[in-house]
């Protein structure tokens, strides 16, 4: 068995353990006795967390811990919660649609490769799974990688204006 495999034998048994609230290190020493291995405290923590079995400590709290009378309570950290990996329903809500900013000028898309120097480089494309990115290709501003009116759009609207570019100052320091 090469490192970092875990056969799903061993998966199914690391489940087990962890659902009856059995610590990572008595959960390792389980599996290890059961099936001939040498898996470490960390090793188990590290398959828990990829199987999702890991509760982040800000969701619970002492009272979710269920026991049953008679039985010593499991360990808080250890409490099963139902739907973990659901995403918050929050999240399932569909996003308010954005009022997008555009410039009324036509790009030229050409590929990075034939941009001149002097060309604007705002991005089009890129998109979708394998679309090509070309550039505006416009003859760009001063100081700047964009035309005007990308530009105006790589800024945040109401923003002060554009810094200028000017010397930059070196001081050479001597070490001691």
């Amino acid at each position: 068995m090469e490192p970092g495999h875990w056969p799903s034998e061993h998966s199914d048994a690391l489940r087990d353990y962890f659902l009856k609230g059995m610590s990572y290190a008595e959960v390792g020493r389980q599996i290890n006795a059961r099936f001939g291995t040498a898996y470490t405290r960390n090793a188990v923590i590290g398959r828990a967390k990829r199987l999702g079995l890991v509760i982040p400590e800000w969701i619970v709290s002492p009272s979710l811990a269920p026991y049953l009378p008679g039985e010593a309570p499991v360990s808080p950290r250890r409490a099963v919660l139902p739907n973990l990996n659901v995403p918050p329903k929050s999240a399932m809500k569909p996003a308010a649609p954005l009022k997008l900013r555009c410039v009324g000028i036509q790009p030229r898309l050409i590929q990075l490769v034939e941009l001149e120097p002097a060309d604007c480089r705002y991005p089009y494309g890129g998109d979708k799974e394998g679309e090509e990115i070309a550039f505006c290709g416009h003859p760009r501003q001063p100081g700047s990688s964009y035309c005007a009116p990308h530009a105006g759009l790589t800024r945040r609207s109401g923003a002060a204006s554009a810094r200028v570019p000017g010397p930059v100052v070196l001081k050479l320091v001597v070490a001691a």
